[in-house]
């Protein structure tokens, strides 16, 4: 990892923190919509880089979130779970294209990198969900939560990330 890469990364993480806690946790729509964007450091952090530093990274993101939201490390859960599957999700999106040496997420089709990042926010949430009402009762309730705070986590990490990307030129 390049110095350069290291402090972006550092700084996203930083940011996405700030951003969750001091903006988005304190925005409900509807009154149980509430956006998590921090999941898209998940989305953003390189491929090819230790998974042990990546899964220790995104337990110290979520850990953080937790902290700030006093949510008894159920952010943590949900992201440490979702950063070990990513593998899979990858090769999901991506088949076996992640395999190669030159794989960039740019380079792949708007088609899979949505979905890609659809698959890691529905992952998250259903976790998070079903840790934070832990009733089978109310699976009706946990799949609503799901649906919709994924629908605005979603099109507020695609704008975040339309926003922040590097263009191409």
């Amino acid at each position: 990892m390049t110095s350069n890469s290291t402090f972006i990364i550092i700084i996203r993480f930083i940011l996405l923190i700030l951003v969750q806690v001091l903006v988005f946790n304190k925005l409900n729509f509807f009154g149980y919509i509430n956006p998590m964007v921090y999941i898209i450091f998940l989305y953003w952090y390189p491929i090819k880089e230790k998974r042990s530093l990546f899964i220790l990274l995104c337990f110290l993101l979520g850990i953080m979130v937790d902290w700030f939201s006093d949510t008894m490390a159920i952010h943590a859960a949900a992201t440490v779970t979702i950063a070990y599957l990513r593998p899979t999700i990858m090769r999901f999106c991506f088949g076996v294209n992640i395999e190669f040496q030159n794989f960039k997420l740019t380079n792949s089709t708007k088609a899979q990198q949505i979905t890609f990042l659809l698959l890691l926010i529905i992952i998250h949430h259903l976790i998070f969900f079903t840790l934070e009402i832990f009733s089978f009762k109310n699976t009706l309730l946990i799949l609503k939560k799901v649906l919709f705070t994924s629908m605005a986590t979603l099109a507020l990490s695609l704008l975040l990330n339309s926003l922040f990307s590097v263009k191409k030129r």
